[in-house]
């Protein structure tokens, strides 16, 4: 009985090594290909495709995140008369973890979900066999110009999620909670500082290359067949959710100490 637990755990943590170092060859191959000059039509196609895309859940998140997030502490804040700290908190909130993590976790499941299923559909047809046959690098033709669209692209999304969540809240203070617009937006400008804004779009660069990266690994390992799309799908969602959080804790030490 317990040989057969120590098996199984030892076989989940053998393969979860395994796919670590396969993803960081992946990643230093990705890396050489940079080298190369980078295809703008293809990066502005994915960047059409995986951002212009993802506008409307962004907006429909952060709306109504900073819609509750209001409704929260607003009530609590005007209790003890810190009814002008309000526009400041909610800003703050939402540009450092709020706007970038949201952001982040919708991307993992939209666009991540997205690059994996292409890529995985491509490699069950023979697409990327294909490739190889004509000398073409499927890191510089398929993951680059992904890796370097979800980079530019989950930056904009949140500054935009940023702002649709700000006036989420504004509306809240305003038209249920009875706080002013002008001392609203004195808050925002009293205690928001840029770098509360700058650092989570450094957070949403990292978080879209790692979606990127983690899409493109899932969907080239993907096992054959329809079945296996729907596998390698699940596990670029799973795991890319799983990163963003962890990598969000570590950034937030080094970025806000």
């Amino acid at each position: 009985m317990l040989v057969g637990i120590l098996e199984v755990i030892g076989t989940f943590v053998i393969k979860r090594f395994e796919d670590f170092g396969k993803i960081v060859l992946l990643y230093a191959d990705t890396m050489k290909q940079l080298t190369r000059k980078p295809r703008i039509s293809h990066i502005i196609a994915q960047m059409s495709h995986l951002g212009v895309d993802s506008l409307l859940i962004v907006s429909l998140t952060l709306v109504f995140t900073g819609v509750v997030f209001t409704l929260q502490t607003a009530h609590e804040l005007i209790r003890f008369g810190a009814q002008s700290t309000v526009g400041g908190i909610v800003s703050i909130a939402i540009g450092r973890e709020l706007g970038p993590v949201l952001v982040g976790v919708v991307c993992a499941g939209r666009v991540g979900a997205a690059i994996t299923a292409e890529i995985s559909t491509m490699k069950v047809t023979e697409q990327i066999d294909a490739l190889k046959v004509m000398a073409v690098s499927p890191s510089n033709y398929l993951i680059v110009p992904r890796m370097l669209a979800c980079m530019i692209v989950v930056p904009l999304l949140t500054v935009f999620g940023d702002i649709i969540g700000v006036f989420g809240g504004w509306c809240v203070a305003v038209f249920y909670s009875g706080i002013s617009s002008h001392l609203f937006m004195q808050s925002i400008e009293t205690y928001v500082e840029i770098y509360d804004l700058t650092g989570g779009m450094i957070k949403a660069i990292f978080f879209g290359n790692v979606i990127a990266v983690l899409g493109c690994y899932y969907g080239l390992n993907c096992p054959d067949g329809a079945e296996g799309v729907g596998k390698a799908t699940t596990k670029t969602v799973v795991s890319s959710i799983i990163a963003i959080f962890i990598l969000n804790a570590f950034l937030t030490f080094v970025i806000y100490r």
